[in-house]
């Protein structure tokens, strides 16, 4: 078969791809759901705090066990698991955090979801104001050219920077810049694009909030003469981040752009239990997408009402990067290429007639 290339898209959300995805009505469609009886999602969208209490009380003892740890063994070889196991829960456990709870549905109770939406926000180093409508922006339009911010994969991918991502260096220099920017007053096309003008000032200020905590913390690490205040404010944004990655690139990587139906760009993985409770049941990506109001708590039984309806599962996050990594590498050559899953014969056939605005380079597994 023969393959013609296409040339680099416009990832940006205002231009020419923005336009197209405005006037073809990929931008705020109607998506594919799979049928859940209205009393069965009325169960699985019922918010709890008992869920959402018990892990973060276990979050919050173990980062205070573990930082504790580091901090009396320094010096030692003793420190490093301590420090492991800090980074990890600091740096990517932080992720699922604040996405649940900028969802609204991690507690029942707002006022928790607020204040653990902003702690996990920082952690993360991302404007909490702006971050919020940018993931608002990322459900409406999942994986829509030109208007999700938050795509992962641009084809034509770089590799080197998606591998250095495992130690946050780039990614955190990425970031930073924005929240001086930000706190600098300057909010850029793209992030008005999608944050209400109302919002604006609340994202400056919060932007500023962030930068004074990380300035108190050189401040104290000066005094002290020790880096012990990055290993535990910041630091593991960088040295922590593997596994927020190592989850996040499975969930969108090497599938479908421009389609409305989740099944064919967003991936499920059964993951062991440890991944699952570091990233909050966000391996039922599928389930998440279709239905983003149903808590993470509920998500497995979600999955088990809709999985007739859904491509086969990853069965681990190997199997997925054994899955997306080859895409990932072909799509350099061939932007427009991705996975294709086959769905099982029970499901209803995939939704894609707005795929059809690019050229078909799918391919069956």
């Amino acid at each position: 078969m023969s393959i013609s290339f296409v040339q680099k898209r416009d990832y940006s959300l205002t231009g020419e791809s923005t336009r197209h995805a405005l006037e073809t009505g990929l931008a705020s469609a109607e998506w594919y759901h799979s049928d859940v009886p209205r009393k069965v999602m009325k169960e699985l969208m019922q918010r709890r705090d008992g869920p959402a209490i018990r892990d973060t009380l276990l979050w919050i003892i173990l980062l205070v066990a573990s930082a504790w740890g580091g901090v009396i063994t320094w010096g030692t070889w003793w420190t490093v698991p301590f420090w492991f196991v800090y980074g990890v829960l600091y740096g990517s456990a932080c992720d699922s955090r604040w996405h649940e709870c900028g969802h609204g549905t991690a507690f029942r109770t707002q006022w928790m979801n607020d204040v653990v939406y902003h702690i996990a926000s920082f952690m993360v180093m991302r404007n909490p104001v702006s971050w919020r409508w940018s993931h608002a922006r990322h459900h409406t339009d999942t994986i829509i050219v030109g208007r999700d911010p938050e795509i992962p994969f641009m084809h034509p991918t770089s590799i080197l920077p998606n591998i250095l991502h495992f130690v946050g260096i780039l990614d955190v220099w990425d970031w930073m810049k924005i929240l001086v920017r930000n706190s600098l007053g300057n909010v850029s096309a793209a992030e008005r694009s999608y944050i209400p003008e109302s919002e604006i000032p609340k994202a400056i200020l919060s932007a500023r909030i962030h930068l004074l905590i990380y300035a108190v913390t050189l401040v104290f690490a000066w005094r002290l003469g020790s880096i012990i205040p990055f290993m535990i404010i910041g630091g593991p944004r960088i040295y922590g981040t593997w596994h927020m990655f190592l989850t996040g690139m499975i969930q969108h990587g090497g599938l479908a752009e421009d389609v409305i139906d989740h099944r064919l760009n967003s991936r499920t993985v059964y993951m062991n239990p440890i991944s699952r409770w570091i990233y909050w049941n966000m391996n039922y990506h599928v389930e998440h997408h279709m239905f983003p109001m149903v808590p993470y708590h509920a998500l497995p039984r979600l999955h088990e009402l809709i999985k007739h309806d859904l491509p086969a599962p990853n069965t681990s996050i190997w199997d997925a990067f054994r899955e997306m990594v080859p895409a990932i590498l072909r799509q350099r050559h061939e932007p427009g290429y991705y996975v294709r899953r086959e769905l099982p014969p029970t499901a209803r056939p995939y939704r894609e007639e707005f795929h059809q605005t690019v050229p078909d380079r799918s391919t069956m597994r």
